[in-house]
């Protein structure tokens, strides 16, 4: 087969990060006894997105992401707080998230069945990208999970790859293919170290950016039907 090596993202490609934020960031206003709650949340959300990009972009460190994230959102409604021990009581309650998107266990089994390689690659942090996976029930899937903050590196660095490539027994870029549904994280990181794409793009978007998948798919039906009709051309 032409690709055996699945690098799978998590976020919004297999786990539902939106779910998971949701009962986690509401979890937190509610121990710092905030009651107008959606109000925080529609300002909180673009406002971490916009700073995960960021983060990408190497405007800012990670440090300064996860110490200003919330001290930011509190700030909008005239309110000071302890940056940190917010951002660690909010990831506290996020890595004990496990929200998968509908038809992900099978999707994985049927990757394994067919005799595919699962890995995770994922941009996070460690202990929450764990406890995530963990609660989700999809760790068996994965012979191994990388993690930007183990790695030392972001999706879309070219360093990050080149770790899988080195922690990988008998990896092959040509046989192997990025799964994700972040253009500048995943496409682009993919295109960067050499290794086939597959945009994961269920909501239809638009793609706006430089960056170019190799294949697109709206659903996990596709992923697989890509796969299968890579594998018969070498038939």
């Amino acid at each position: 087969m032409p690709y055996n090596f699945l690098l799978f993202d998590l976020d919004h490609t297999l786990l539902d990060f939106g779910a998971a934020e949701d009962v986690a960031l509401e979890a937190l206003l509610t121990e710092a006894g905030v009651t107008d709650i959606q109000s925080y949340k529609d300002y909180y959300v673009p406002m971490n997105k916009a700073m995960w990009e960021d983060l990408a972009a190497g405007k800012i460190s990670k440090p300064d992401l996860i110490r200003t994230r919330f001290a930011k959102l509190f700030a909008r409604f005239n309110q000071e707080v302890d940056g940190a021990y917010m951002a660690e009581r909010y990831q506290h309650h996020l890595s004990q998230q496990g929200q998968v998107f509908d038809g992900v266990p099978e999707f994985l089994a049927t990757l394994c069945q067919q005799g595919y390689r699962l890995f995770g690659a994922t941009n996070g942090v460690t202990f929450i990208q764990k406890g995530r996976l963990a609660h989700s029930g999809l760790a068996p899937y994965f012979e191994k999970i990388f993690i930007s903050d183990e790695v030392g590196h972001h999706k879309p660095d070219k360093a990050f790859f080149e770790t899988i490539a080195e922690q990988v027994d008998g990896f092959e870029a040509p046989k192997a293919v990025m799964i994700g549904d972040s253009l500048s994280a995943d496409i682009q990181g993919g295109s960067n170290a050499g290794i086939d794409t597959i945009w994961f793009n269920p909501i239809q978007l638009v793609n706006e950016s430089t960056a170019i998948p190799t294949y697109i798919a709206e659903t996990y039906d596709q992923i697989v039907d890509i796969l299968q009709a890579a594998e018969a051309k070498t038939r």
